[in-house]
């Protein structure tokens, strides 16, 4: 399972001109589910989006990075991103063999957002629409991007 975790003040995904999902502070997680993921790769990711500290400690900014999205109760916004798991090694035409099928995909992906509604709260965790062609916008803060794998 693959990642790729901003730091956003907002957040927002449109399906068809309309607004599926928005946030406000917190993270927005771009999520690659590969075709050899297991509930050993979703509470792996889950843990790191839930406790990496990536906020300051507002009563002493020398304390940077120091807090996480669960404590400081903010949001967390997830997109279903297949392409994550795409390579291009020959050509320029991307490979994505190693994506899991959707179906199963579907399933994981929900497993993932209700490990993380355990660990944030059912009203903190957003998503998209799994599969949908989607507008992604953010106002990423700092800016602070990641990229994690559960497979590194």
């Amino acid at each position: 399972m693959r990642a790729v975790i901003q730091r956003v003040t907002e957040a927002s995904v449109t399906v068809d001109g309309q607004i599926i999902s928005k946030i406000g502070p917190g993270l927005l997680c771009l999520i690659g589910i590969k075709d050899t993921d297991t509930t050993t790769d979703i509470d792996w990711i889950a843990k790191r989006l839930l406790n990496i500290r990536v906020w300051p400690d507002e009563e002493d900014q020398r304390k940077g990075w120091s807090k996480s999205v669960v404590d400081k109760n903010y949001q967390i916004l997830c997109v279903s991103q297949f392409t994550l798991c795409g390579r291009i090694r020959n050509g320029n035409k991307p490979d994505f063999s190693k994506a899991m099928k959707p179906g199963e995909a579907k399933q994981v992906y929900i497993a993932f957002l209700d490990r993380l509604k355990l660990g944030l709260g059912e009203d903190k965790v957003f998503d998209g629409v799994f599969g949908a062609m989607m507008s992604v916008s953010l106002v990423n803060d700092g800016p602070v991007t990641f990229t994690i794998s559960s497979d590194e």
